[in-house]
């Protein structure tokens, strides 16, 4: 599978125009985020993703917490050069390795934050290291300082920012160059198009990595009803699976997979295509070499002026299809 390899911004990080969040493949405390996950097959799935030339994993602290980037070390081992790592700060975890749900941004903490990461994965540098979400009583300069001075230790190569408005993206990279910023995106969930964001990223050159694209899964198909998620699968708290938006959007994905059909492929491929078609990373979630490898396949995928104008109509921008956090996680949003 020949995976063309992008520009992720202009400050000269080049990566598969595909990665791998891997974020369901360990559990969070002692829930599951996806359902169970399986420790040799996520490594295999790790694996499989560069034979097949996708680098560019994703993970977080927050994950576990340390547990994926425990997982990642093991995945890279050997390979490290290889593989293009991009790791996330800014949940407050403590020193009993507690998440306390409080976002710390400060200097101090970014500093602790980076030296755990780079234990917890086994490596002297991160590739791209993200801030997760804005903490709204630290200055955004505060933060993205620290980091820039992480960039001249050589422990990260590039800055990256998380859930974040075009203000903040502004300031942060007066500061120091951002080279991407990462947000939920996908045919149901086109805030940061809304908002203005993507705009404001191509004009100064920084590029969009794009989390849950296939909609927390709704936009595989699979999902027909809210029983076909794990009692304790985190999305069931998500207003986007609940009562007052679920049989609707089912609606649209039948839709869409009316034309996957057409074209012969998946639906999950025809979402992935429809992001990559607008020059933006997309980060499939997954912990099994089989959905992987469909999902990579859609980076062969070429669709034509007709057939995005058809997505566009059966989900138009605006199209209210449940918020994609509950109340206490959108408060957390920049």
């Amino acid at each position: 599978m020949d995976i063309k390899k992008i520009a992720l911004g202009s400050e000269g990080l080049r990566v598969a125009q595909m990665g791998l969040g891997c974020m369901g493949m360990t559990g969070f405390e002692d829930a599951h985020m996806y359902g169970p996950a399986d420790e040799q097959e996520a490594i295999a799935t790790i694996h499989r993703s560069l034979e097949l030339g996708g680098n560019f994993l994703d993970t977080a602290d927050l994950y576990g917490p340390f547990k994926n980037e425990q997982l990642l070390a093991k995945a890279i081992a050997g390979k490290r050069n290889e593989y293009t790592i991009a790791t996330k700060f800014g949940w407050e975890i403590n020193d009993q390795n507690k998440v306390t749900w409080a976002i710390n941004g400060k200097k101090d903490y970014v500093k602790k934050a980076v030296e755990r990461s780079l234990k917890n994965l086994n490596t002297d540098y991160i590739d791209l290291y993200y801030m997760h979400r804005l903490d709204k009583n630290t200055p955004i300069e505060e933060t993205v300082g620290a980091m820039a001075e992480l960039v001249k230790e050589g422990k990260i190569g590039y800055i990256g920012l998380s859930e974040v408005s075009s203000e903040t993206v502004r300031r942060a990279h007066a500061v120091h160059p951002v080279t991407a910023v990462q947000s939920e995106y996908s045919l149901f969930e086109r805030t940061v198009e809304e908002r203005g964001v993507l705009e404001t990223l191509k004009t100064l050159g920084i590029g969009f990595v794009a989390y849950s694209p296939l909609g927390r899964g709704f936009l595989s198909g699979h999902i027909k009803s809210i029983d076909d998620l794990p009692e304790n699968d985190f999305r069931r708290a998500i207003p986007r699976f609940q009562e007052a938006h679920f049989h609707k959007n089912i609606q649209l994905v039948e839709a869409i997979e009316t034309l996957a059909k057409q074209k012969n492929i998946t639906p999950s491929q025809l979402a992935l295509a429809w992001i990559m078609s607008k020059g933006i990373l997309p980060i499939p979630g997954t912990k099994r070499r089989k959905y992987l490898e469909q999902n990579l396949a859609s980076t062969a995928i070429v669709l034509n002026d007709a057939d995005l104008a058809q997505l566009e109509s059966i989900v138009p921008l605006g199209t209210d299809t449940g918020k994609p956090y509950d109340e206490f996680s959108m408060r957390l949003i920049d």
